[in-house]
């Protein structure tokens, strides 16, 4: 089967099960929707990873449905024009209960031997840890990724969060593979303020590491896409990618950054001034 036909096939299983995406190119999709709610209906064993960072739940002064990231995510409440976000304000129980159903449905929409890759900080690892195991996936170890010495600390007695992590596994066996890998398990990649269209956006450089573990033309998963990186290091890499996006305002950010990689570019992040 050539790679573009098989693409196809691919992505048109996705659109049997959920219908038209939000935006749809060169396989790579964005459906706008609730999580959960599209999961269930994805069709089963397709997807060669689960990649995603989901809301971290971790930190929070208090819970609350309508609390705003902004207020923990950025420099006094300044997101320099970046949208705010929801799902940020589950207790402990209630994230790892809500983990477990998500990355279930995942793992039946994964072939066997698929990936899976979740981002997490400190606080959260524990429980990110149990919930992978939690909805089927075989955890293998962890992944590292270093921040870079800009990351922030109380005052001087605190040794500094620089460090956030990615528990991976997968459905079954580790997979032997000939075509690429041994992957890396630490990387040291900094924020870039140009590159970060989210107020928690991770590198597009650290997610081009991570989809590697897909084979060339394959296809991964995204929950939770936000400004859609997992999609765009897919779109750069070869990768076709999968994201749902609850935030219009993300589905459409995310679509223009696809559309400039998909062109060989990196959409450039524009601050504005706080009100």
């Amino acid at each position: 089967m050539s790679m573009s036909l098989k693409k196809y096939r691919q992505t048109e299983q996705v659109k049997l099960s959920l219908g038209k995406p939000f935006f749809e190119s060169q396989g790579i999709a964005i459906y706008q929707g609730d999580s959960i709610e599209l999961g269930n209906r994805l069709p089963a064993s397709l997807f060669d990873a689960l990649i995603s960072d989901p809301p971290y739940c971790s930190g929070a002064a208090g819970t609350s449905v309508g609390a705003d990231p902004a207020k923990k995510y950025c420099h006094s409440g300044n997101t320099l024009g970046r949208p705010s976000f929801g799902g940020d304000f589950r207790d402990q129980r209630s994230f790892k209960y809500w983990c477990s159903l998500w990355i279930g449905q995942a793992l039946r929409a994964c072939r066997e031997t698929a990936y899976g890759l979740i981002f997490t900080d400190w606080r959260q690892l524990a429980t990110m840890i149990d919930a992978l195991q939690a909805g089927g996936f075989c955890f293998k170890g962890l992944i590292s990724w270093d921040k870079g010495r800009g990351s922030r600390a109380p005052h001087k007695g605190f040794f500094r969060h620089q460090c956030e992590y990615i528990p991976w596994g997968t459905k079954g066996a580790v997979p032997k593979l000939t075509d690429r890998g041994p992957f890396d398990g630490c990387y040291s990649i900094p924020v870039l303020q140009r590159d970060k269209h989210h107020m928690t956006g991770k590198p597009t450089a650290l997610m081009q590491k991570l989809v590697q573990c897909v084979p060339a033309g394959g296809i991964s998963l995204d929950p939770f896409c936000g400004s859609g990186t997992t999609l765009v290091a897919s779109a750069l890499e070869g990768r076709q990618a999968i994201g749902f996006e609850a935030s219009e305002e993300y589905c459409e950010i995310a679509a223009r950054r696809i559309e400039a990689a998909q062109r060989g570019e990196l959409l450039k992040f524009e601050r504005t001034t706080a009100a």
